[in-house]
């Protein structure tokens, strides 16, 4: 794989925006990432930009070259890129494309939402259109009862607990407490999930992410134009990975694997020529608790059925074998739908060069994941990153 380097990245705070124009907050997110990247901004060769409900929220289609006007570059190609929550991962890995086709030597990657302008019925009726329509949609099924089907499969087959969920929900709340772009600094305790009101059993408020506002955005160059311009970035993106599930849950062998993820994962491993072992610190999708534990079986960090207590005997959390969430996750840092997968770029990318507020919990880390998945993880986008040399 051609050298990928993070030149520079920036994100606003995560949480309720509603005084801010989407327009503004990635201008604040995309300004920062090119400032700290000492690129040129007329030197950006294209924008992949990651966005899901902007038609719903904002009113607002066609954003791609909306968020390219700030750049100042003249006939700058300008993509937005839609795959539900997924949206921002996939525009990172179509930066990484553009990088190693030789068709740029450096690419704005980045990603934005703003969900609060809604009423809550109205932000899960429009999360809920990233499911399938005929067989979830239209009998009522929301990302909650999905993922509790999820949970509920999970469960029945290899055992687990609420508890178990609910150290995970403890543990990225924790870690959000000291990131200043989370959306929530308040620490919680397991018996604050256990008592939480029900969402759709066995979940409850405390077992999901929030609604959220927030951008967040990186600079991609090539080995080469590094090089040319003298610049040391800490962090490459050294591989690169998407996959494809069945939309319908329905339609799936089994319910308790992300295979999706499984794909995603082993094609990046594949170009980074690493192992799950390999790993030092991960970023995962946890958009309910659920979801962290199938992303860390499907990232190969655990056999099927172990990933479940994970956080409860404290392997995944600050001070264990394996950081997760170092960032405070989606749970707790937030969800900003089409940011996300960026975000996870720009927090990753902040803890491996040890700028991050919690990077003293890795500080020998050299190689790190982030896992970004669409629905029910029926797309996902992982990435590897390692300290550059």
């Amino acid at each position: 794989m051609a050298e990928i380097l993070i030149a520079g990245v920036g994100s606003t705070a995560f949480g309720n925006h509603t005084d801010r124009t989407g327009r503004k907050l990635f201008a604040e997110a995309r300004s920062s990432a090119l400032e700290k990247s000492a690129v040129p901004r007329s030197d950006v060769d294209a924008l992949y930009y990651g966005n899901y409900m902007g038609e719903t929220s904002e009113k607002q289609s066609h954003q791609a070259p909306l968020m390219a006007s700030g750049i100042g570059t003249p006939g700058l190609e300008a993509t937005r890129v839609e795959n539900a929550c997924a949206s921002g991962g996939y525009a990172v890995a179509d930066g990484v494309r553009a990088i190693m086709s030789g068709e740029a030597d450096v690419v704005l990657v980045g990603g934005l939402e703003r969900m609060t302008t809604l009423e809550t019925a109205e932000t899960t009726a429009a999360l809920a259109r990233a499911a399938d329509e005929l067989h979830e949609g239209r009998p009522g099924l929301t990302f909650p009862g999905a993922y509790a089907l999820l949970a509920d499969a999970y469960m029945e087959r290899f055992g687990g607990t609420h508890e178990d969920l609910a150290h995970i929900a403890v543990k990225n709340h924790e870690n959000a407490a000291t990131n200043p772009n989370a959306q929530f600094h308040d620490r919680i305790d397991v018996e604050d999930v256990l008592e939480a009101p029900p969402v759709a059993d066995p979940l409850g408020l405390l077992d999901a992410c929030p609604i959220s506002d927030g951008a967040a955005a990186a600079v991609l160059v090539s080995g080469e134009y590094a090089a040319e311009h003298n610049l040391k970035p800490a962090v490459a993106i050294t591989g690169s990975g998407c996959g494809t599930e069945s939309l319908s849950l329905q339609e799936r062998g089994e319910l308790t694997r992300t295979k999706a993820a499984e794909s995603a994962a082993q094609a990046a491993y594949s170009q980074a020529e690493v192992t799950a072992d390999d790993v030092d610190v991960a970023e995962v999708h946890d958009c309910f608790t659920i979801a962290e534990v199938l992303a860390l079986e499907a990232l190969g960090f655990y056999e099927p059925g172990e990933a479940i207590t994970a956080a409860r005997k404290g392997e995944t959390v600050r001070d264990g074998q394996l950081p997760i969430n170092l960032s405070g996750g989606l749970k707790a840092k937030g969800h900003p739908v089409g940011a996300t997968g960026v975000s996870q770029l720009v927090e990753l990318t902040k803890l491996l060069a040890g700028t991050h507020p919690n990077a003293d919990a890795a500080p020998d880390a050299e190689v790190g994941v982030t896992h970004n998945a669409g629905g029910t993880v029926a797309t996902a986008a992982v990435h590897v990153l390692e300290v550059a040399e």
